[in-house]
This record gives C-alpha cells, structure tokens and sequence, in this order.
C-alpha cells in the first residue's frame, strides 16, 4: 500500500465509524455517542441545583471537562474524515457539534456560559439514524423540504404580523395611555403580540370601550392568524412526495436524507 492511499483508506474508515451507522463499529461509535450526550446534558442540569452543586461541584467540572474534550475530538475527527469539511462545519449539525463544546471553553473567561451546554441536547436527533428508523428519517426530511419550501409565504406572514402589531400597539397608547399602563408605543406593541398570540398575561389591559373593543378584534384576529402558518406547511406537506429515504450519509460532506436509489449526494454531487 502505498504512502498517498494511507490517508485516504484512513480518512474512509473514519468517515465509516463516526457517520455511518450500518456497520458494527459504526452503530457501537454513535450508540456510545448518545450515551455521552445524555450524560453531559445530565450533568449540567445538576450542576444547575445549588445544592447539588456545593456538595458535588469539583466532580461536575471535571466530568464536564471530560466530555467537553471527547466531544472535541469527535468533532475534529468528523472534520478529518470528509473530502468537505466545510460544508459540514456550516451544517445544522456541524453548528450544533461545535456549539456543544465551545461554552465550557468559554466558561474559563466568563463564568457561567456552561450553562449553555444543555444544547448537546440536539444532538440526540441523531438517533433516528443511529438506530435506523427509516420512517422517521424519511417523515423529518418531509417535514424539512415542507419548511423549507414555504418559507417565503411564512415569512411574508411574519412581516404582515409584525406590521399589524405595530399599528395596533401604536393605536393602544393613543387610545388607553400611560395612566391605563401603556406608557409608550413598545409597550402597547408587547401587549398587542401577547393578545394576538392568544397568551394573555394579564400584566396589561385596557380600560376604555375603544381599548376594549380593539382588544376583542385582536383577539378575534389572533385565533385566525394561528391557523395560517398552519395551514402553508400542511399543503406543502401534502404537495411532498413520499419516496423512500435512506439513512447513508455523503462521505465528502455528510448531508443525509437521499432517496434509497441515489447514487450522488443531492448536496455536493459527489458519489455516495
């Protein structure tokens, strides 16, 4: 074997162990994995109790710092063994494995930011690979394209939101005023987006017949505005074709979710 084809038999084996889950090694590498992430999560959900912590504190850190360091070098082997190891830094899993390690580093200069380590939770969505549940594989990717492809109305509905929530938070002062707790326009915008979102705190609420008149159009509106992103991702779910779905991730930048029979990667283009 010559020198050049060492790396690469290597870098495949990788590639082999830390994404796919079809062989031995591989179901053994991610089952470890997920264990490891429940553990973390766990850990830094104790290290959150106060009274956990003044009894248990040095332990947590260090079982902490121990999966913090596992975790980075699952992350930068994941990095060596694709052909693009950009594309997979700049993937929803590759942020989220990146962002599972980098508040214990920065714990060290600013005390507290582990807490944001409860992300690794996220990470447990690999589970549907790891133990090859097609169906949901196969359902989530639905899900996604569906998301994916009504964008543009859920955004054109967001900005008619945000515009209505303006207008009525605005007309909220006018109307009620500070001495009814709508002491300026954002604060009747907090009130019209709690009200249009069917929460209702109670923390404000108007006084006046006009106020109360409004409320109730708001009201009213905010019943209907729920159905309607609603109602764009299940006519795109309904438009999504069912074809199968298989778990094989590509080795140059680990997209998942082809259909059974592909040969590339519907990413990259590269050979699966």
């Amino acid at each position: 074997m010559s020198g050049s084809s060492r790396p690469a038999d290597l870098r495949s084996r990788l590639h082999e162990i830390v994404f796919e889950a079809d062989t031995r090694a591989g179901r053994l590498f991610d089952t470890a994995l997920l264990v490891a992430i429940v553990a973390s999560v766990t850990v830094v959900l104790l290290e959150s109790v106060a009274s956990i912590r003044a009894r248990y504190g040095d332990i947590l850190v260090a079982l902490e710092w121990t999966f913090t360091v596992f975790f980075t070098m699952e992350y930068l082997l994941r990095l060596y063994s694709l052909h693009r190891p950009l594309q997979y830094a700049t993937s929803f899993f590759g942020v989220v494995d990146l962002l599972a390690v980098v508040p214990t580093y920065l714990s060290v200069f600013f005390p507290g930011a582990q807490g944001l380590l409860v992300i690794r939770i996220l990470r447990l969505l690999r589970v549907f690979r790891v133990f090859k549940i097609s169906a949901y594989v196969e359902e989530s990717t639905m899900l996604w394209r569906a998301l994916r492809t009504s964008r543009r109305k859920i955004e054109i509905f967001l900005f008619t939101i945000a515009n209505i929530v303006v207008v009525v938070g605005a007309a909220m002062y006018l109307v009620e005023g500070p001495e009814h707790g709508f002491s300026d326009i954002p604060t009747g915008i907090y009130w019209a987006v709690v009200t249009l979102t069917t929460v209702g705190y109670g923390d404000l609420a108007p006084a006046t017949g006009l106020g109360r008149a409004l409320s109730v159009v708001v009201m009213l509106l905010g019943y209907g505005i729920i159905a309607v992103p609603t109602g764009m991702v299940t006519a795109e779910l309904v438009r999504a074709g069912r074809a199968g779905v298989s778990t094989q991730s590509c080795p140059s930048c680990s997209t998942e979710g082809h259909e059974i029979d592909a040969v590339f990667c519907r990413r990259c283009g590269s050979r699966l």
